[in-house]
């Protein structure tokens, strides 16, 4: 590695889902799309949260910040494939290129962190019904959101940050669409030691720490669920979590669904189609999930729209009349 040339780098190059330029026009129709329906349905939920008084608890509190995660998290990958697909040109600058990464993996852990505090919400909730209002109070709701956010950052930044310190070769080609860590790390020709040792660490820590508390807290909630006596008491106990518990493991089964296909697949190109389940699908669904499940939000996002149906009738009638 240490023989390969070196050359100061300006720009990385993505080279995307396919080389084929047939697909290209279907790729940025299809991306276009998903990414509209994303941004669309995640803030349709926050202005539903935010307009409504009776969301305006702990776990939907979260639930806004994750819909903003979520739309952060595809707008960070999506509009610069869209733009390159446009422009037919796959270059991304190697500053574009950082802070490209540094957001994808900002909001992607606070993605696993805010699933982790709504899954203790979730436990408080039905296994400390009488206290829930004491424990999950606004102040330690503030704490939660804070700590998920400056844990994040700092992971983005050191990550970043250990990044600058490399020295990277003439072959440029990221068989991504993305600026990924690990893919990144590879077209270095310096000692990669740290790097790789800091990927280990954190991807436990960051990964497996939060895995462990959701487990544990939907353990504690089964075990209370499965205590309530009455068929139509354990109904809605669950009801109250199907939808983030629908939400995690999608999340959780996409990402290790990537990276198995990492691991048994021969190219990089292969994990990069897989990785679209996790970046665009998942962030898409997610609205669907919590809106067809849930009550309250679906009477929530139907106020907008019969009022503004209302408001319109009225007017259409007062003109008719003049």
């Amino acid at each position: 590695m240490e023989g390969r040339n070196q050359t100061p780098v300006t720009e990385f190059i993505l080279l995307g889902l396919s080389d084929e330029g047939g697909l290209q026009s279907l790729l940025f129709w299809v991306f276009l799309s998903m990414y509209l329906v994303t941004v669309t349905g995640n803030l349709l939920m926050i202005l539903a949260i935010i307009t409504d008084s009776r969301l305006h608890t702990p776990m939907y509190f979260f639930l806004s910040n994750l819909c903003f995660s979520d739309i952060c998290f595809t707008s960070t990958t999506i509009p610069k494939m869209l733009l390159n697909i446009q422009t037919q040109s796959r270059a991304i600058s190697y500053e574009g290129c950082l802070s490209q990464m540094y957001f994808f993996m900002l909001f992607g852990v606070l993605d696993t962190f805010l699933l982790t505090v709504m899954a203790y919400d979730r436990f408080v909730a039905i296994c400390h019904p009488l206290h829930y209002m004491v424990i999950m109070n606004s102040k330690f709701c503030g704490i939660l959101l804070l700590g998920s956010w400056v844990l994040s950052i700092f992971n983005s930044l050191l990550h970043d940050l250990l990044i600058l310190q490399l020295s990277f070769c003439t072959d440029l080609e990221i068989l991504h669409f993305v600026c990924e860590l690990n893919q990144v790390i590879q077209l270095a020709c310096s000692d990669t030691f740290l790097n790789d040792l800091m990927i280990y660490l954190t991807s436990g820590l960051l990964g497996v720490v939060p895995l462990t508390g959701i487990l544990s807290s939907y353990s504690r909630i089964v075990t209370s669920i499965l205590r309530i006596s009455s068929v139509r008491g354990k109904y809605k106990a669950f009801s109250t979590c199907g939808s983030h518990l629908s939400v995690v493991s999608l999340f959780y089964g996409t990402s290790l669904g990537v990276y198995l296909s990492s691991a048994a697949a021969q190219n990089s190109r292969t994990s990069a189609i897989a990785s679209v389940m996790y970046t665009v699908v998942t962030p898409m669904l997610n609205p669907f999930i919590y809106g067809l499940r849930n009550r309250d939000i679906k009477q929530a996002l139907g106020k907008p729209f019969s009022r503004g149906t209302f408001s319109a009738y009225k007017i259409l009638c007062f003109r008719i009349k003049t």
